[in-house]
């Protein structure tokens, strides 16, 4: 709307102008006519008509400036309003842009702050679950290694199953273990 208001506004200066500059175009082609008889009748008449003459020539400006104002005050004084009131819009929707700015401003930095204090979130999310993964791996290996050398041992020995029970080839020699020496050695396997 305002902008509809502003080009109206240059349309009609344009138009008062484009006025000014004929009514200027129009004074100027009747001094210069007026100029032509005037220097006819001073070729013409004694020195008597030229002193006439040198007089209507002073008043001449004087009239048609009087004229010139007369024509131009109203359309100037117009558009000198059009002109204050249009500054006046222009610059409430300046302030009303630079506080849209502030705002905006103001919201950018609201979300730069979130996703910063998001990704933080996320690293330091990233590095407890990272400690405990790596502690509790740790736990199985060590458990695992165990149970792994167990195997190893199992692997390299004589047993067999007997009717759904573990039957091993024993060394008679062997060193006896475990309390009450219950246990021996199992050969290993050939």
């Amino acid at each position: 709307m305002q902008q509809d208001e502003l080009m109206a506004l240059i349309s009609k200066t344009a138009v008062l102008m484009e006025q000014f500059e004929r009514r200027c175009d129009e004074i100027s082609a009747s001094q210069r006519a007026v100029m032509q008889q005037l220097q006819q009748l001073a070729q013409q008449v004694p020195g008597v008509v030229r002193q006439s003459a040198d007089e209507s020539l002073r008043s001449l400006p004087g009239a048609v400036m009087g004229r010139l104002e007369s024509g131009l005050d109203q359309p100037v004084g117009a558009y000198e309003k059009r002109l204050q009131s249009a500054g006046g819009l222009l610059q409430e929707g300046s302030q009303t842009l630079a506080a849209q700015l502030k705002r905006m401003e103001s919201l950018h930095k609201h979300l730069v702050w979130k996703i910063v204090g998001a990704a933080f979130g996320s690293v330091l999310l990233l590095l407890v679950g990272g400690g405990w993964l790596l502690w509790q791996y740790r736990a199985d290996i060590n458990e695992n290694r165990v149970a792994a050398d167990l195997l190893r041992a199992y692997n390299q020995a004589d047993v067999t199953l007997c009717e759904g029970r573990l039957c091993a080839n024993v060394e008679p020699q062997g060193k006896s273990y475990g309390d009450q020496k219950q246990y021996r050695v199992v050969q290993p396997r050939r």
